[in-house]
């Protein structure tokens, strides 16, 4: 957030500020474009022009999607909440020492119970890789399994511990990388193909390489 004297000190500022748009607008090219300077999360381009009525962006490269708002590119990009509930969020989980609760959280914001468990999640997973935006250019994704090898454990520990085989009692881990630059993993409840696309549509831009 900014450090100035409009910058929210409690959660009934911070409810305030974030309603008005141009303060959500102001914050997001603050986070995302530090230069002040909007580029296409697409291509990159710096020629782009504001529409103002529709609140979004059109980029004059060729490409499929030329018009973009200030959360595509971002984790907030597939959620039909708009900025003035996720900043909030944001402001919370980076202010309050103690963490707030999901069932908090949608009380303060007039959101159901399931909507605040969402954001808090995906929120906690962005502070937790250091970035609000989604992976682009080359990426790529694979998953493994995760624990000890039943050759490695004692004889009464394998028989206790070891019920199955392949990856039956073993964790599946996720990864996703950008090509020289980010890692980002995580873990998944199976290898279904549904359950890690799904990770990849919140971690990764479209239109990247994967």
């Amino acid at each position: 957030m900014r450090e100035n004297n409009d910058t929210p000190k409690t959660l009934l500022e911070a409810v305030k500020f974030f309603a008005d748009f141009e303060h959500c607008k102001a914050t997001m090219i603050e986070a995302r474009w530090p230069d002040g300077i909007v580029r296409c999360p697409t291509c990159g381009s710096e020629h782009v022009t504001y529409l103002a009525n529709a609140r979004l962006w059109k980029c004059y490269g060729k490409h499929p999607r030329p018009k973009f708002s200030l959360k595509v590119g971002t984790i907030f990009e597939d959620s039909p909440l708009g900025l003035d509930k996720w900043l909030p969020t944001v402001w919370l989980l980076t202010n309050c020492k103690n963490g707030i609760s999901s069932y908090e959280l949608g009380r303060a914001l007039g959101v159901t119970q399931k909507s605040a468990w969402f954001m808090l999640h995906r929120v906690r997973k962005a502070l937790q890789a250091g970035s609000f935006l989604k992976l682009d250019g080359e990426v790529e994704v694979d998953e493994t399994f995760i624990g000890g090898e039943a050759r490695n454990m004692h004889v009464r520990q394998r028989e206790r511990r070891i019920t199955g085989t392949g990856g039956a009692d073993k964790t599946a881990v996720m990864g996703i990388v950008k090509r020289g630059g980010e890692v980002r993993t995580v873990v998944v409840p199976d290898r279904k193909k549904s359950t890690l696309q799904a990770e990849v549509d919140k971690n990764v831009q479209a239109g990247a390489a994967l």
